[in-house]
């Protein structure tokens, strides 16, 4: 079954694995708390164990330099779609209060980004991210 939206996970190519991990992780859980209906129902293996539910979209993770992910973030604004964008400020800040203090200084030309993830209308991501690369 073809979903009408797609979810797409950019990331800085110069990432190292551990930070990207990390910027997959804090992008998916940020995106997935915006969502109403973001996991599907629970299932069952053969022995009747219960996995929990997972979200029912492919999520592909692709790569992108740091001003490509600027130009991203901001075409995908003004097309409407939902952008959660991770960024060095808050790479490097010690708790969510020392986050948004350091943002609040910072000049949005001077914010470098180091993911995003998209949701939106399938044409409209597949538009923005598909020169882009898989992750690998």
């Amino acid at each position: 079954m073809a979903m009408d939206t797609k979810i797409v996970v950019v990331l800085r190519e110069d990432l190292p694995p551990g930070q990207a991990a990390n910027a997959g992780a804090v992008l998916g859980l940020a995106l997935g708390g915006r969502l109403e209906h973001s996991v599907a129902a629970d299932g069952k293996d053969a022995g009747g164990r219960v996995h929990a539910g997972l979200n029912p979209h492919p999520v592909p993770t692709l790569t992108a330099t740091g001003e490509q992910l600027r130009e991203i973030k901001e075409e995908a604004e003004d097309q409407g779609l939902l952008v959660v964008g991770f960024n060095e400020v808050a790479r490097r800040s010690r708790d969510y209060v020392a986050y948004l203090d350091a943002l609040a200084d910072t000049a949005p030309e001077e914010v470098e980004y180091t993911g995003l993830a998209l949701l939106g209308a399938r044409g409209e991501v597949n538009r923005l991210t598909k020169r882009l690369s898989l992750l690998r």
